[in-house]
């Protein structure tokens, strides 16, 4: 079986060769050999956040222009395939890597840092990570409370009539646009936190 013919197998063998390698590296550096947990749940989070940032800079920078563009092309192809093949599933990877992202992140203040209730309240030693959870936070509602069941009607997975269908367009549009804002602020504190920033 070739890995790079499925996702599936693309996918398997990426965490594969991740923890080889991060075993030999950490056989290289002379450390003890075994799971550390909090590592695992950490690069959770990275990976995760990354797929849902990415689709998300993906949607907003990519598919809702392109679309546009082909919807004002007469003689195009429109965004039929786009609307039909691509969306469904990037909105389903999109939104599940949302709430792995959010949840690991919470693990890990919770379990690891032993400060989520002091990230949430913002308290000055956890300030810049709290400020980035309360932003991933937001932008977790936004996905499924207002993105994902108005992109349904807009897809037809639900019924819905043509005005609203544009009503949903519009809440879909504007709750994105407010999660790719967001985004930017959230990982300026994200990594701020992680390496050192001063604020």
């Amino acid at each position: 079986m070739n890995p790079l013919t499925s996702i599936k197998g693309s996918i398997t063998t990426g965490f594969v060769l991740a923890i080889v390698l991060s075993l030999a590296l950490t056989a290289v550096a002379g450390g003890e050999l075994g799971v550390n947990h909090a590592a695992i749940v950490r690069w959770l989070h990275l990976v995760s956040g990354v797929m849902w940032i990415g689709l998300l800079y993906y949607f907003n920078v990519v598919q809702v222009p392109g679309l546009a563009a082909a919807a004002a092309d007469k003689g195009g192809p429109g965004g039929a395939g786009i609307s039909k093949y691509i969306a469904p599933t990037a909105l389903a990877w999109f939104r599940w890597a949302a709430v792995v992202t959010w949840l690991s992140g919470a693990y890990t203040l919770f379990f690891y840092h032993g400060s989520i209730h002091n990230a949430f309240m913002l308290a000055p030693t956890e300030r810049a990570i709290g400020v980035g959870a309360w932003l991933g936070t937001i932008m977790l509602f936004n996905v499924w409370v207002l993105i994902w069941p108005n992109q349904k009607k807009i897809l037809g997975i639900v019924a819905a009539t043509d005005e609203e269908k544009a009503k949903a367009r519009k809440v879909a549009l504007y709750a994105s646009r407010t999660n790719f804002i967001l985004s930017i602020p959230m990982l300026m504190c994200m990594g701020g936190h992680a390496h050192g920033l001063p604020f």
